[in-house]
């Protein structure tokens, strides 16, 4: 997986130092170099490298990976917790526990406004902590007000909105291939929809709003408040397409099977679309964020 889509970066100020945060696919990493730097500016790495070479900090970060990441490779690291991390020769470097063990809660990056080590809350307030529990007490104060600052939520919104149109560039040059979206019926074909949101409905989820109400009789709103991401970026593409179709006067018969077929095509590209995968994890999070300047 390529951790580095949509990547948002911005800085946070702590105690006069400029510490820079990192979103990457929804998640949010903090720069161990920058807070390294709060203890030694002149050589912020050997400072993560010491501290990831340190027993306490190994069993604290790989317990992290074991317990956050299922691609983990949790045989190699138990291996080196008994062949390495008791004697004195044990170096750990960022960039090994990336390649060496498939890690995702400690990355290097060399992005030109977001260079050097970063890592996932969790382990960069533990960091922080060891560096100096003052510092991270600070940290922890200025990363919650940074959840709370509007202009962050607005680059969130920002990159959601340019990955859609990444997507959406997607769907009109990649290949066909295999959907999910239901194959429409005859019947289906030739009745006469009350709605054009109908038609729309029976094309992308295989039912009328008034079907979906009469199978769930438990749920409130209706059926397109349920839908997944996947399903409401056809649901927009598929409420254009039908707006220029009404315009040429195709008949009802005609929209709705050119909107099926639609619909399968489209759902085949996104489903392995790293693009919308990002934006769903982030339609089940609290969005945070915001920029100091």
């Amino acid at each position: 997986m390529n951790y580095m889509n949509n990547k948002i970066t911005v800085k946070m100020n702590v105690k006069d130092n400029l510490i820079n945060v990192m979103r990457v696919n929804n998640v949010d990493y903090i720069s161990l170099t920058d807070l390294a730097s709060y203890s030694n500016p002149k050589d912020p790495s050997g400072v993560i490298r010491n501290w990831m070479s340190t027993r306490n900090s190994f069993a604290f970060y790989s317990l992290w990976e074991e317990l956050s990441n299922p691609d983990f490779n949790s045989v190699k690291s138990h291996g080196i917790k008994i062949d390495e991390v008791p004697y004195n020769r044990f170096t750990m470097t960022p960039n090994r526990w990336k390649k060496e063990f498939n890690a995702i809660g400690i990355i290097p990056s060399s992005g030109k406004y977001s260079k050097g080590t970063f890592a996932h809350p969790d382990i960069a307030l533990e960091f922080a902590s060891w560096i100096d529990p003052a510092f991270k007490l600070y940290l922890i104060k200025e990363f919650e007000r940074l959840k709370c600052n509007e202009a962050y939520q607005g680059k969130i919104e920002w990159s959601v909105r340019r990955s859609l149109s990444k997507t959406n560039y997607r769907i009109h040059t990649d290949s066909i291939k295999e959907n999910i979206v239901p194959t429409l019926t005859d019947k289906q074909k030739l009745i006469v929809y009350a709605t054009e949101a109908d038609v729309i409905n029976v094309a992308l989820f295989g039912m009328t709003a008034k079907e979906w109400r009469e199978n769930n009789p438990g749920k409130e709103g209706n059926i397109r408040d349920y839908a997944d991401i996947l399903h409401l970026v056809i649901l927009s593409n598929l409420e254009v397409l039908n707006a220029s179709m009404i315009e040429n006067n195709i008949s009802s018969k005609d929209r709705i099977e050119k909107l099926n077929e639609t619909a399968k095509r489209q759902m085949a590209i996104l489903i392995n679309d790293n693009n919308v995968i990002g934006i769903e994890r982030l339609d089940n999070q609290k969005l945070i964020g915001d920029i100091n300047k």
